[in-house]
């Protein structure tokens, strides 16, 4: 819940953003130690019995060490606001939160499958309506889609699993022509280091921390970020009632993992483009769906808005499900596993 206190001169280099932003030494009472330490305790000494003056209460509503992780992520996305939760599916479950009983939804019907089924069932339940459409950034499907009730669109680009993306300004531009609505993109295939949603016109950007902002895979965390000051208060508050917040220790752990986003991103993608080339060419493969190669669809609109094409690779093995369980199978580095972004290359058949 921490607002960024970058300078604009230090904002100007996402590497130099990574290791900087939050981190300053002086916000620390601990002899000015250059990494920021794990907080612990549950609660603190007031100045006063409300406890209305002082920075930190409860460890629910605040912690040094979850302020500093938030700080950093806003920064690296150019964000004034940034939160982060226990997980990502808890992150998207506070953002349905910012609606009332009655509001309508629209998202895409190709996005990650733990979005849906939480769509599906615990905002259903909620009596919140949902519309899902085909991923696109056609201005009049969404036209056609948004209801006078609808309050939220929720996109995703890249998707997941297929590696779809779509034009993020011209969808943002579309949906603010309606009022009282915002627009949430999932940016977790892209990290901050490959697009910034913000600077394209969304409202809020969210991201499954456990991935490539991490990228170690030994961290659950979701985050969101935020310009808008209405949001930020919104957010804030549900942060504190819902206490669906990640422990120090772990944001400590995606701290130090952020640091090195932008080393490990590039390092992603010329693996991404190696393995994506030797594939495309390959008998075997049908088709290899990479946003760097010149044969991908959307090609030419991944070079407009994003700044690097990332490091996830769909295949099309020829034949089926047998074929590509055998190639699977067969691999010898690339481990069978659920999840993403990670120092290790994994691959899953989803």
């Amino acid at each position: 819940m921490a607002e960024s206190t970058c300078s604009e001169e230090l904002c100007k280099g996402m590497a130099t953003l990574t290791v900087h932003a939050g981190q300053s030494p002086e916000v620390w009472n601990t002899g000015a130690a250059v990494v920021p330490p794990i907080t612990l305790s549950t609660t603190y000494r007031l100045q006063e019995p409300s406890g209305a003056s002082d920075s930190y209460v409860y460890n629910r509503i605040g912690n040094p060490t979850r302020s500093c992780f938030e700080a950093a992520l806003a920064a690296v996305e150019k964000a004034k606001y940034g939160f982060v939760f226990s997980s990502g599916m808890a992150t998207i479950f506070t953002i349905t939160q910012l609606l009332e009983s009655g509001d309508h939804i629209v998202s895409f019907d190709s996005i990650y499958g733990g979005t849906v089924l939480l769509l599906k069932t615990v905002a259903a339940k909620l009596k919140t309506e949902i519309t899902f459409i085909p991923v696109t950034d056609d201005p009049e499907i969404f036209k056609q889609a948004i209801k006078p009730n609808t309050k939220m669109v929720l996109i995703e680009s890249p998707n997941n699993p297929l590696l779809n993306i779509v034009d993020i300004r011209r969808i943002a531009d579309t949906v603010h022509q309606f009022k009282d609505v915002f627009v949430i993109i999932d940016s977790t295939f892209a990290s901050p280091a490959c697009q910034r949603p913000l600077e394209l016109g969304v409202d809020l950007v969210m991201h499954s921390v456990s991935k490539y902002i991490n990228g170690h895979t030994d961290v659950i965390m979701g985050g969101v970020v935020t310009n808008r000051d209405d949001l930020y208060e919104k957010i804030k508050f549900l942060q504190k009632v819902t206490g669906a917040i990640p422990s120090p220790f772990d944001c400590y752990v995606a701290n130090r993992g952020l640091k090195t986003l932008p080393l490990r991103m590039a390092k992603h993608q010329h693996n991404a483009m190696a393995i994506s080339k030797y594939l495309e060419f390959n008998s075997k493969i049908e088709e290899v769906l990479y946003l760097g190669l010149p044969s991908h669809p959307q090609h030419e609109l991944a070079k407009k808005q994003m700044f690097a094409f990332g490091g996830m690779i769909a295949l099309k093995i020829k034949g089926g499900k047998t074929e590509a369980v055998n190639f699977m199978n067969n691999l010898k580095l690339i481990i069978s596993a659920a999840s993403l972004g990670s120092i290790e290359s994994l691959i899953e058949h989803p």
